[in-house]
């Protein structure tokens, strides 16, 4: 039996895929490769094509024999949700219905699904339970929050059990250094602190006066290597056939943007320039998560999250790739 990775050729997917393949699990990985990259998927095999595509989704499903399905492929950039919130529902919301479609028709009945920390908004506590208000304050995170409902109605009248993984800040690379965080634009401040040094340019700080230790947002970051451990664990959990469930994934430590930013600069060795802009509209000051549950129900446990083996894994795999960034994927 196999296991379909939707968007596995992204950040995180290829990330995923990789374990699933050293756990010696059957891969089938489907992309359409708007923001993913071939190279990036080392094994298994590879479709190319897109969820809204009934005939190319179809043809998935008959020739393959599918057991379950982790699913990562979605738009996923907050800013451009604000701006084009169609393409955001057309491509998550629909593109995800389109997959439970197949789901129903051929009989699969388990899904991970990757969501996000977005779903909560502005939070009213912290850190953040999974039992907290859900009210998300852009296009983005309401599509995730979306997509978390639809799964809910799907589990209750076709039977499909998911797990929703809620990220927070993923981050790092593989300690093969093969893969890691590509994106075009890029929006994530490790790598942009990591580009910034290659260029020798500055990184830009938005805003010093918030309510924390050192005047800069404070986020909870997550290696990518701990959340690829976290979705194997989430579908043996459907395998045992222990229902659904959501939870939250991060690290429960906070880093504010200068500890990054100084962190970064004792694994590179070098001095890191900081321009401080003006504050992002919407930014909260301060995003931790519990990760108490998935840690009590699954018996997961972030491995590689402390702050410079993140930075020291992301820059084992840029400083060897940042030249392969604007090649055509």
């Amino acid at each position: 039996m196999t296991i379909l990775v939707t968007g596995g050729a992204g950040y995180i997917g290829s990330h995923v895929v990789k374990q699933l393949l050293d756990n010696n699990e059957e891969v089938l990985v489907l992309d359409n490769l708007e923001t993913g990259h071939k190279e990036a998927v080392l094994g298994g095999k590879l479709l190319i094509g897109d969820l809204r595509d009934n005939e190319f989704m179809i043809n998935v499903f008959r020739k393959n024999e599918i057991e379950g399905i982790i699913h990562f492929a979605a738009n996923s950039l907050v800013g451009e949700s604000m701006k084009n919130p169609y393409k955001y529902y057309e491509n998550n919301v629909y593109g995800t219905l389109c997959l439970l479609k197949q789901m129903v028709e051929h009989n699969i009945d388990k899904i991970v699904f990757s969501s996000t920390a977005a779903t909560y908004g502005n939070p009213e506590e912290i850190p953040i339970k999974e039992d907290n208000p859900t009210n998300p304050t852009n296009v983005y995170g309401e599509t995730k929050l979306t997509m978390e409902r639809m799964f809910k109605w799907f589990n209750r009248i076709h039977g499909i059990d998911y797990i929703s993984l809620r990220y927070f800040n993923a981050a790092g690379a593989d300690k093969s250094g093969m893969i890691g965080e590509r994106h075009d634009p890029e929006t994530h401040l490790i790598p942009n602190i990591l580009m910034a040094a290659i260029k020798n340019e500055s990184i830009k700080m938005f805003g010093d006066d918030y309510p924390t230790r050192d005047g800069t947002c404070i986020r909870d970051y997550i290696h990518v290597t701990d959340l690829s451990d976290a979705h194997l664990l989430s579908f043996d959990y459907l395998r045992q056939g222990k229902g659904s469930n959501i939870f939250n994934i991060g690290s429960q430590q906070g880093y504010t943007v200068k500890e990054v930013i100084e962190a970064a600069k004792v694994v590179l060795d070098k001095n890191i320039r900081i321009d401080v802009v003006s504050k992002r509209a919407g930014d909260p000051a301060i995003l931790i998560a519990s990760s108490e549950k998935i840690k009590k129900e699954l018996e997961w446990k972030p491995r590689y999250s402390d702050m410079r083996t993140i930075i020291s894994t992301a820059w084992n795999f840029m400083k060897n790739h940042h030249h392969r960034y604007n090649n055509e994927r």
